[in-house]
């Protein structure tokens, strides 16, 4: 199976399993993806979800270049809209979503990865979107969320050149979150999931919701979408478990309803 899945207490781990070719995404890969999100979607006890990529030199270089080479425009096509809804399904999924970056994530593999809440990567990791090199565009989402994360400007720049940037230029320019020695990485990231899953969880996914949906609106429609937000959680049992926690001065118990 190109997917390995590792079930851990309340998160799931979805590991790219394809090391000999650098983790590469191909139709398998992603539709083995797209089952185990369907069924993580359903499932209430899992609140997160960890990517990462079998073996130490690659999260994942990106589609597979020797299928793309021999598919005809029509296959090419219908493979990015497979990934686009791959990488849809993971920012709309209502679960915490981290992506650990274990070495190349490049072209397609940093579309999945710019899809994640977070993004922790090793010190020797090497990111970018070559895709221009080989006549190709990001289309599997990267010309749309890299404008998001780093800017126009500099989305710009690095989609028009397709040079890679290391770990940290990636931290500096907003790409990624942390640097995180290799050795650590998973520690680290389960460590940060832990800080996040200790907050009310309809709280946390309303949240991210209002910042995703709310980067598409004004200023003043985003702003209500905040506050319509904040009126909906305040109709949950964790709210009043919240709010009576604080005030009792105790750690709340948070259920998820």
């Amino acid at each position: 199976m190109p997917l390995r899945v590792e079930h851990r207490d309340t998160h799931v781990y979805l590991i790219l399993d394809r090391p000999d070719v650098l983790n590469a995404l191909n139709r398998d890969l992603l539709l083995a993806i797209r089952k185990q999100l369907l069924l993580i979607q359903e499932d209430k006890h899992i609140q997160a979800v960890i990517f990462t990529g079998a073996g130490d030199r690659a999260f994942s270089a990106g589609a597979d270049i020797q299928y793309l080479n021999q598919a005809s425009p029509l296959a090419v096509r219908e493979l990015a809209e497979l990934a686009i809804a791959v990488n849809h399904l993971i920012e709309n999924l209502g679960k915490v979503t981290i992506a650990l970056i274990n070495g190349f994530a490049l072209g397609g593999g940093l579309e999945l990865a710019e899809s994640c809440m977070f993004r922790f990567a090793v010190p020797a990791a090497r990111l970018g979107h070559p895709e221009v090199r080989i006549g190709a565009v990001a289309g599997w989402g990267g010309t749309t969320r890299l404008p998001r994360l780093v800017g126009k400007s500099r989305a710009t720049e690095l989609l028009l050149t397709g040079q890679l940037v290391s770990a940290e230029e990636a931290v500096r320019i907003g790409l990624i979150h942390r640097v995180v020695p290799a050795d650590q990485l998973q520690e680290q990231g389960e460590t940060f999931l832990r800080q996040i899953l200790e907050n009310a969880p309809l709280a946390v996914q309303l949240t991210w919701q209002a910042i995703h949906r709310g980067l598409d609106a004004t200023v003043e429609e985003s702003t209500r979408i905040g506050a319509d937000y904040f009126g909906l959680v305040a109709t949950t049992e964790d709210f009043r478990e919240g709010t009576h926690a604080f005030l009792q001065k105790r750690t709340p118990r948070y259920k998820g309803r």
